[in-house]
């Protein structure tokens, strides 16, 4: 049976029933003109959610990506070095020093999983340097996402690809120019890279725009939408909080008429208990003037690479 047929077979109550009745809405908001607008945080990248995500921005339905630069960087470094990783097994039961070992490996873990600095972080580094030097050089400014964009549309990674570039979700974002925000880009290997070189007086810091020029871009595009924007979020912090804030910034500090956002839904184990504001339930953003009552609102608490595939896949009809 299909992945659609799968989840309305089994999937009946609690976190299961809820991904049914979001996938299902989600289907049917779709199917009436809508698109999404996606948020991606925690390590989705290197979990390989291209293989999923990659499709639906094939097929049309995503409008607009905003992730964590670790996100965007490690979608790259899987399509470049898959066949480097390493895999770690009984990783719950790793010791401070079996993680001291890895280090001297030059292997970064990501829960079960590690990135190879060699063949990941330094290959890339050459190449996306020299995009940084020629743009410093000719006095141009570009936002961190239009270098991956440039460097992929290249075609000079090409020979070097050991995954499925139709996996690769960046990829199909390049291909399609997708718009992409990547707000706390700095937070990330290539960002710490940038920022070196600009202490080392290398590059200058006004060679890469700022989160405020991605707000201005994100404030002018929402507003130039005319079709329904459903905000599908993976996760929690700066990923998700920093695109949804765009509605309250256009009707309140710029006093401009504006839809909310028309379709919501959470994929995170995180709790709003504590001041987790990366866990907000979705009532408590209206009060924010985010979402209205009347928007269908979901909340999955569950493993987001386990959820999000089986989403699409019921979108996809797989």
């Amino acid at each position: 049976m299909s992945v659609r047929q799968f989840v309305d077979q089994h999937y009946r109550h609690f976190n299961a029933g809820e991904l049914a009745r979001a996938a299902h809405s989600l289907t049917q908001f779709l199917a009436n003109g809508g698109k999404i607008f996606l948020t991606l945080a925690g390590a989705m990248s290197t979990a390989e959610l291209g293989r999923s995500l990659a499709p639906m921005i094939r097929a049309g339905h995503i409008a607009g990506i905003s992730c964590t630069g670790a996100n965007l960087e490690e979608d790259l470094f899987n399509l470049v070095a898959h066949d480097s990783y390493v895999s770690v097994e009984n990783w719950r039961n790793l010791s401070a020093e079996d993680d001291a070992e890895l280090l001297r490996q030059n292997l970064n873990r990501v829960t079960d999983i590690c990135i190879p600095e060699e063949e990941a972080f330094r290959k890339i580094e050459h190449h996306i340097v020299s995009c940084w030097k020629e743009a410093d050089a000719s006095n141009i400014s570009k936002l961190p996402h239009e270098f991956f964009y440039q460097l992929l549309m290249s075609g000079v990674l090409e020979p070097t690809y050991e995954a499925n570039p139709d996996d690769s979700w960046l990829l199909a974002a390049a291909q399609t120019n997708l718009p992409l925000y990547v707000p706390g880009w700095e937070d990330s290997t290539l960002g710490n890279i940038f920022a070196a070189r600009c202490i080392e007086g290398k590059i200058r810091s006004t060679t890469l725009k700022n989160g405020i020029e991605y707000m201005i871009q994100l404030a002018q595009w929402y507003e130039s939408r005319t079709d329904s924007l459903a905000f599908l979020q993976i996760g929690g912090g700066i990923a998700g909080d920093f695109p949804i804030c765009v509605v309250p910034l256009l009707h309140q500090d710029l006093e401009r008429k504006v839809p909310l956002w028309s379709w919501y839904c959470q994929i995170s184990e995180s709790s709003p208990s504590y001041g987790g504001y990366s866990g907000a339930p979705p009532n408590e953003k209206i009060t924010w003037g985010k979402l209205a009552v009347e928007t269908p609102k979901f909340v999955i608490e569950s493993d987001a690479t386990i959820v999000a595939p089986l989403l699409f896949g019921y979108v996809l009809d797989l």
